[in-house]
């Protein structure tokens, strides 16, 4: 039988996934991770993208999307408590393209810092959904 972790993927709002895994990765402050049955404990803050789950038994990756949070690793477990988090299926193109037109034009007429900080998020955010549905594209 092939060494798995249990893998939970939460928002504030609901669980999207609970399950066994073989591995998972998704992007971290400092690049990306990639998560092991038996990973040494850690704890870290994650940064918007796509949560690469191989599940057991499974040809295809489920793909989820996040929009920051935290990750904690333990030998057995790994827990993903995102801001937000989206089913790659879920995904809407057309509102991530509006999002990022919206961020790029905020930017671009230099408002208060805090706006045109605010707006790099949401651009940044954006970008990652936009890198996630490309992502899934290529799966199919």
């Amino acid at each position: 039988m092939a060494h798995t972790i249990h893998v939970d993927v939460v928002s504030g709002e609901e669980s999207i996934f609970s399950g066994e895994a073989e591995f998972v990765a998704l992007p971290g402050t400092e690049g990306e991770l990639g998560i092991y049955p038996q990973h040494t404990p850690l704890i870290t803050q994650i940064r918007p993208g796509a949560v690469r789950i191989k599940q057991t038994g499974q040809a295809d990756e489920t793909l989820v999307f996040v929009q920051g949070g935290f990750l904690e690793v333990q030998p057995h477990v790994v827990t993903v408590l995102a801001d937000t988090a989206i089913r790659a299926h879920d995904l809407d193109e057309a509102k991530a393209v509006e999002a990022k037109q919206r961020a790029e034009e905020t930017i671009r007429n230099r408002t208060g810092k805090e706006e045109i900080a605010k707006a790099e998020g949401e651009l940044a955010a954006a970008l990652a959904q936009l890198q996630a549905i490309q992502k899934l594209r290529r799966k199919k």
